[in-house]
């Protein structure tokens, strides 16, 4: 985690108009075809929100932007992505949980089985180290959602991804999946490209 100056990046202009801004949370939504995961998730009998948030890891991987964070009327860079979930606790209550973003699949799972397991069993939360910017989640799966906008604070201005239960389509599995983010970490077309390519990451899915 280091600071930039501002000035010396291409984000000069947005951090200029947004940073101070009220409300500088944009949120999108896309429908999703996850009709590749759904069926991977049962054939591996792997988690399909573990599955989802590799997925969407993948595809932040390739945009530096999500190396950004705008956070304390400052901009920081980061040199790793986690992925943050939120975790339901045995005896009630919930939890959040960093989980480090690699590119091998076997080797995410097994961080994201380890350390929700973990948290589970323990109720307690687990962070990582600053050397992340992190990516929310959140897998509301009581019911279908068609869009979901977060609570803003000023505090928390990291992008954040939220889905419900997915819908089926006569042999489609569909999945909208809201995602906002701080408009002084990037613009609508670097999450345009974002969306695309988790698309593609869906459909690739071997």
């Amino acid at each position: 985690m280091r600071e930039l100056d501002p000035t010396k990046t291409n984000r000069a202009k947005a951090f200029e108009l947004w940073m101070n801004a009220p409300m500088p949370m944009v949120t999108l939504v896309k429908t999703f075809d996850i009709t590749p995961v759904v069926r991977c998730s049962k054939r591996k009998g792997l988690k399909l929100n573990m599955l989802l948030c590799y997925l969407i890891g993948k595809a932040a991987s390739q945009i530096d932007e999500f190396y950004l964070l705008a956070k304390d009327g400052k901009l920081w860079q980061f040199d790793k992505l986690a992925i943050n979930v939120i975790v339901s606790l045995r005896g009630g209550g919930i939890e959040n949980c960093d989980i480090p973003f690699d590119g091998d699949l076997a080797k995410f799972n097994e961080s994201y089985l380890s350390i929700t397991k973990r948290t589970q069993e323990t109720g307690e939360g687990y962070a990582l180290g600053e050397e992340y910017n992190i990516i929310g989640t959140s897998a509301v799966v009581g019911t279908e959602i068609d869009c979901a906008v977060n609570l803003y604070s000023g505090i928390y201005n990291n992008p954040f991804l939220v889905w419900g239960r997915y819908k089926k389509k006569f042999i489609k599995y569909l999945l909208p999946i809201s995602m906002q983010f701080h408009h002084t970490q990037m613009d609508g077309k670097h999450v345009a490209r974002f969306l695309e390519l988790l698309q593609a990451e869906i459909k690739n899915l071997k």
